[in-house]
C-alpha cells in the first residue's frame, strides 16, 4: 500500500513470519490485519512469509519463535512474537499510542 502524501505519518513496513496454516498463524494474520486496518489503514505494507516455503529468508532473519512480526520501518526495527491478540502490545510494538491522532 502507498503512503498518503497528504500526511507526514510514516509508512509501516512489516513482515509476519508464520508456520503454515497453524492455528496461531491464522490467528496472527487475522488479528494483525484487523489492527492495521483500524490504526494504519493505507499507510502500511505487510508481507506474510511461511517459514516452510521460505526457509532461507527465515534463517536470514534468525527466527526463533513463530508467529513473528518484524517492523522494519519506521525505525527502530522491532520484533513481536505471538498471535497478535493483544492489541495494546501490538500498537506499542508498532510505536503507536492510542488516542494521539492515529
Amino acid at each position: 500500500m502507498e503512503i498518503d502524501n497528504k500526511t507526514d505519518m510514516p509508512e509501516y513496513v512489516l513482515t509476519l513470519f508464520v508456520s503454515g496454516a497453524s492455528v496461531n498463524s491464522v490467528k496472527a494474520i487475522n488479528n494483525l490485519q484487523k489492527i492495521l486496518e483500524k490504526y494504519v489503514r493505507g499507510r502500511h505494507s505487510l508481507k506474510i512469509i511461511d517459514v516452510h516455503q521460505e526457509r532461507a529468508l527465515a534463517e536470514h532473519e534468525q527466527i526463533i519463535a513463530l508467529p513473528l512480526l518484524i517492523k522494519k520501518l519506521p525505525l527502530p526495527e522491532r520484533r513481536l512474537i505471538g498471535n497478535m491478540s493483544d492489541t495494546e502490545k501490538v500498537l506499542n510494538g508498532l510505536g503507536l499510542i492510542v488516542g494521539e491522532g492515529i
